[in-house]
């Protein structure tokens, strides 16, 4: 009897057959799938395990600029990764051939990669072009396991069979990547509507604010007003103009979250850092660790915004000499960290009583709610004079859609003042996506329906409708949903409304003059079961004005009234020197006596006991 030779007729019967539809199976699924060096990784090894083969390789052809990329090897080491010219090697014979090439051995290819000492030297080779739309794409090689064996037609239908597969995934990994490059730009876009909306708020709201000021100090002088009549309003008008020359350069250099618009997130970071060393004299260093990933355009609009939130921390507050940011790429998740040598701050006093706490660390809070919002979280490390490290673990793919049913936290608010509710709903539209206004009420008595109807995380209560709750609203409230988080919107309470309100189960307060980044972070603190107090509200109950120097206000000179107020509101020296005109040693000296005359051991001491703005009181806020 004749032997048979190991062809396609015999890979057919019936055994075989159904390997043959379970690897097609598997090829289609695989199709679905777009990480394509794994992908192609596993179409080569069931092709070489169903051919008998222990190597293969896949190649990428570009024939516009006569070359290939090895792409994948198994059991050759053809050197995977490397570029060389479509006239040389067994791919270059393909691609000129456009068919598939059977040779019985290796050796007999002109300008190939394996050297003579190699096993397969001697071996055949089986090559089949990969073909989309007419054009070459790739190639498809196996090698024969030994020097005696012989390809056969039909192994080569069946090589043929899983180029078709490779060719299938080429496709399907090049939509996927113009599909992921349109949804960033359409994040893109959007994130740049929203900075026109941010600029328009904030810049014009400035330019505002500065021509009042002028029109007051204008009036001041017709009025036969003297220099000290005039210059406060001056001195407002200066400090307005210089926050909005702030914000109006950070937006031209890219600062705002449209700062990734044709960057990756480590051009935009180098950016920020750059900016940095800017404000103040100070050597930064950005690391990358892990391989480089594209990622879903929420994660690293997000991660830039944590990014960009610490790195204003630190030029503002933190003092440092030296600081890093690290990108770091991980299996399944994707880190930020931001580490400075400056002067750190006591984490555990600032944290440790979260119902006492005031505005202070609401930076903090809005990082943590960025990371908390995609399922990531945060944490930080601060000692006192040894700076701080900011890290925050996100995954590396945004949430699916399905899995998010809606806005991280609902909010009702309830006042009757429909313009102040209005506002509210714009502002908070603006500053934190992540809540969603979900009504407006506008008496206690709608309160308790809207609860029941909505069931809110968090409510927003003007403490007037607080006050005339006479039958009993609230404390239905409780009863529906005792996990409410109450907020009052108030202006100057007494210290007897406090308590009561405290007593009514209320979470914090919010002064009606607060911006919109307070108002969201205070939200989100009492979603999140904590309290915070906005700044001004906590300086009302400490009987501290803004206006007050405090215990040594008579001893205090004319300069050094200004310098206070610009340290109370959190401004390094340098920036206090640049805005008044005098040298950095003058301002360390003006600020050393307002320590010695009001007893102070440094600051942040300082601004506890002389009101201000706590946000702003210690570094990292």
């Amino acid at each position: 009897m004749t032997a048979v030779e190991p062809g396609f007729d015999a890979l057919v019967r019936d055994p075989v057959q159904h390997e043959l539809d379970t690897v097609a199976a598997l090829a289609r699924d695989l199709a679905g799938r777009f990480e394509l060096q794994p992908l192609l990784g596993r179409i080569l090894a069931n092709a070489a395990s169903l051919l008998g083969c222990e190597s293969g390789s896949i190649a990428l052809v570009n024939e516009a600029s006569d070359t290939y990329t090895k792409k994948v090897d198994i059991g050759v080491g053809c050197q995977e990764g490397q570029t060389f010219s479509l006239r040389e090697g067994f791919t270059g014979q393909i691609v000129r051939s456009r068919s598939t090439v059977i040779l019985d051995a290796y050796s007999s290819i002109e300008r190939g990669h394996i050297p003579p000492t190699d096993p397969r030297w001697d071996c055949a080779v089986m090559g089949v072009p990969i073909q989309w739309s007419g054009q070459i794409v790739g190639a498809f090689i196996v090698f024969s396991p030994d020097p005696g064996r012989i390809f056969s037609p039909g192994e080569a239908r069946l090589a043929e069979v899983f180029a078709s597969h490779a060719a299938i995934a080429l496709v399907n990994s090049e939509l996927y990547a113009k599909a992921s490059a349109r949804e960033r730009e359409a994040a893109i876009a959007a994130e740049r509507e929203r900075a026109v909306r941010d600029i328009h708020e904030t810049v014009g709201r400035s330019l505002a604010g500065l021509l009042l000021s002028l029109d007051e100090a204008e009036k001041a002088g017709r009025q036969g007003g003297g220099v000290q009549d005039v210059m406060p309003y001056i001195s407002n008008a200066r400090t307005i103009a210089y926050d909005a020359l702030t914000e109006t350069r950070r937006t031209v250099l890219g600062m705002s979250p449209a700062a990734l618009a044709g960057r990756t997130l480590a051009e935009a970071v180098s950016g920020e850092l750059a900016w940095v060393e800017s404000m103040s004299a100070t050597t930064t260093q950005l690391t990358v660790i892990g391989e480089a990933r594209p990622l879903a355009p929420e994660i690293e609009h997000q991660a830039f915004k944590i990014v960009q939130e610490a790195l204003n921390n630190v030029a503002t507050h933190a003092r440092a000499t030296t600081v890093r940011a690290g990108l770091i790429y991980e299996r399944g998740a994707f880190a930020v960290v931001v580490e400075d040598n400056g002067r750190g701050f006591d984490l555990a006093a600032a944290h440790g009583d979260h119902a006492t706490l005031p505005s202070g660390c609401m930076g903090l809070h809005g990082m943590t709610s960025r990371a908390v919002h995609l399922g990531g979280d945060l944490h930080l490390d601060t000692t006192p004079g040894w700076g701080t490290r900011v890290r925050a673990t996100l995954p590396d793919r945004a949430p699916e859609p399905e899995a998010v049913a809606g806005p991280r936290w609902k909010v009702l608010i309830a006042n009757d003042n429909p313009v102040i509710s209005a506002g509210l709903v714009r502002l908070l539209g603006i500053a934190e996506p992540a809540i969603q206004v979900t009504a407006e009420v506008g008496s206690a008595e709608q309160l308790c329906d809207a609860v029941e109807l909505l069931r809110p995380d968090v409510i927003v209560l003007e403490l007037d409708l607080l006050h005339q709750d006479t039958s009993g609203v609230l404390a239905r409230v409780r009863d529906l949903d005792p996990g409410v988080a109450i907020v009052v919107l108030t202006d100057n309470p007494t210290v007897e409304q406090v308590r009561s309100a405290r007593q009514a189960g209320v979470r914090g307060f919010i002064n009606r003059r607060a911006t919109g980044e307070t108002i969201a972070r205070i939200l989100v603190a009492a979603g999140q079961g904590q309290a915070l107090v906005e700044g001004n509200i906590f300086d009302h109950l400490l009987g501290v004005s803004s206006d007050d120097a405090g215990p040594a206000a008579e001893a205090f000179t004319t300069r050094e009234k200004e310098v206070r107020h610009m340290v109370i509101r959190g401004m390094a020296d340098k920036q206090i020197a640049r805005q008044l005109g005098i040298s950095v040693k003058t301002v360390e000296k003006h600020v050393g006596s307002i320590l010695r005359k009001t007893g102070a051991r440094n600051r942040t001491m300082l601004a506890g006991m002389t009101g201000g703005e706590p946000a702003a009181s210690h570094p990292w806020v």
